[in-house]
């Protein structure tokens, strides 16, 4: 699929030979998908590849045009590949392209990739990425571009930020596999409602989609996604203006296997639609919410009640206030809490699902000017499972770090930038006490001094400490180790 997956436009106006506009010459994908095909043999009874054609066939153009014809290798799907075994006259290179000479083609004995068994070929090729099948090993001749196009690739596609992406392009892969499992579209702009409603129908099995900042479409695309994939486990639709509650209430109606939602910044949605997921999708174990202000304390309520398998609960700058955070407290398996940003959140709170919500192993508290040195004290001694503090731009001054060191033995992950009462004694201490800590985040706590910081990097080396500096040190490092070299040259 070169032309349709390459991220250079620009390039489109190269064509081949036969009247073909491709982008690269040769049989790239793109034209393989737009051919017609005859109807398939019985699955009983179909190869691995297409037909079986000869080693002279085999060869892509470019590189074996002339050359004579030798005995095909290609086995199809089901053959013992411990019988497998290469024939006594190869008359190949180990370059990998049969009939390529340059290196002892006439040895009896030289040896070739084509020897290798198709399953191992494949699992080759499952190492490689969706651009390096379509746009390297699909190009190199027919076998290999079979090999590309096999079902096992085709289940998981991610098309993200390819503008190329259009309603034609879905279409043909829809035809081409019923049985795409999980596809990402986000960044698409390309692609509207009519292309995925061709792909919802063709593609019923599909258990995962993605389609961040694709404004262009609507409550269509979701509803016929919705009706059509009743086994959805995953949908990620954040930063789309045109989603409104009519879609939500398809979703909650007809996909009740759904596990992860993600409707972040989707500012039509409000409590009617999130209402009607929670009380149809009772299997829900992620939910994750960004700037809704139509989502209140109903929802979360909702969530809480009737989903009790919720693991993962984000609500960051919605419209929900402590009423509606501690019936949270129901969520026996809740793991990871995000509540950044909620301006009506007290300390009790926090506080109560902490003692009640046993295994959270991580709480996001950031933006919160409410969150005190008491409330952090408290979730140190309560949190027996809390591996994960996130405390950015929250009220709190070197008790707090001084608490997380003495009280708990499970948080590694502690974050307090902006903290402007953070001090050298707050950080000396923590560092000095914590028997888990594994990173401290530092950034922009203006009144710890970077000679303290790098004082305690050397003094505990097993602690990541997170400012301005010691960031630049780090990324510093490791383009060195990648192999970059500053440019010496004057400036002109």
């Amino acid at each position: 699929m070169g032309q349709l997956l390459c991220r250079s436009p620009a390039r489109s106006s190269a064509s081949s030979g036969g009247g073909r506009n491709c982008l690269i010459s040769g049989p790239c994908m793109l034209c393989f998908l737009g051919q017609p095909t005859e109807e398939p043999p019985p699955p009983h009874s179909r190869p691995l590849l297409s037909t079986a054609v000869s080693r002279g066939e085999m060869v892509c153009k470019r590189r074996g045009a002339g050359l004579p014809a030798a005995t095909p290798r290609k086995q199809p799907r089901g053959a013992d590949d411990q019988h497998w075994l290469p024939e006594e006259q190869c008359g190949g290179s180990s370059l990998g392209v049969p009939g390529d000479s340059g290196l002892d083609s006439g040895a009896p004995n030289s040896l070739h990739i084509h020897q290798l068994p198709p399953s191992i070929l494949l699992k080759i090729f499952s190492s490689l990425s969706l651009n390096e099948r379509c746009l390297s090993a699909s190009l190199v001749c027919k076998y290999w571009r079979d090999l590309c196009l096999d079902f096992q690739f085709w289940k998981q596609l991610d098309l993200s930020s390819r503008q190329q992406v259009t309603d034609d392009v879905l279409e043909k892969i829809a035809s081409r596999n019923q049985n795409l499992s999980e596809i990402n579209i986000s960044d698409c702009r390309k692609v509207s409602d009519t292309g995925l409603r061709l792909l919802a129908l063709s593609c019923p099995g599909l258990l995962k989609y993605t389609a961040y900042r694709c404004k262009q479409l609507s409550d269509a695309s979701l509803i016929v996604i919705a009706s059509h994939c009743p086994l959805l486990h995953k949908v990620h639709l954040g930063n789309q203006d045109r989603l409104t509650d009519e879609g939500l209430k398809q979703l909650g109606s007809k996909c009740r296997e759904l596990r992860d939602i993600h409707f972040g910044q989707c500012y039509k949605i409000s409590d009617e639609g999130m209402v009607v997921i929670a009380k149809g999708c009772r299997k829900l174990q992620r939910i994750y919410m960004q700037e809704n202000k139509l989502v209140t304390d109903q929802s979360v309520k909702a969530f809480a009640e009737h989903c009790p398998e919720l693991q993962y609960v984000g609500f960051m700058g919605c419209s929900v206030t402590s009423d509606g955070v501690i019936h949270l407290t129901k969520l026996k398996n809740l793991s990871s809490l995000d509540l950044r940003h909620i301006t009506e959140l007290d300390n009790e709170t926090v506080m109560e699902i902490v003692k009640r919500c046993k295994n959270l192993t991580s709480l996001n508290l950031c933006l919160n000017l409410s969150i005190n040195d008491r409330c952090v004290e408290v979730i140190a001694k309560e949190g027996h499972n809390l591996k994960e503090l996130y405390l950015v731009s929250c009220n709190i001054t070197d008790y707090a770090l001084i608490a997380i060191g003495r009280s708990s033995v499970s948080i590694e992950t502690v974050d307090v930038g902006w903290c402007k009462e953070i001090t050298d004694h707050g950080a000396t201490q923590i560092a000095g006490t914590s028997k888990s800590l594994k990173y401290l985040g530092l950034m922009r706590c203006d009144k710890v001094n970077e000679v303290t910081v790098e004082q305690l990097v050397q003094q505990y080396p097993h602690i990541t400490f997170s400012t301005v500096l010691q960031d630049c040190k780090r990324t510093l490092e490791r383009a060195y180790q990648m192999g970059w070299t500053p440019n010496t040259s004057s400036a002109s």
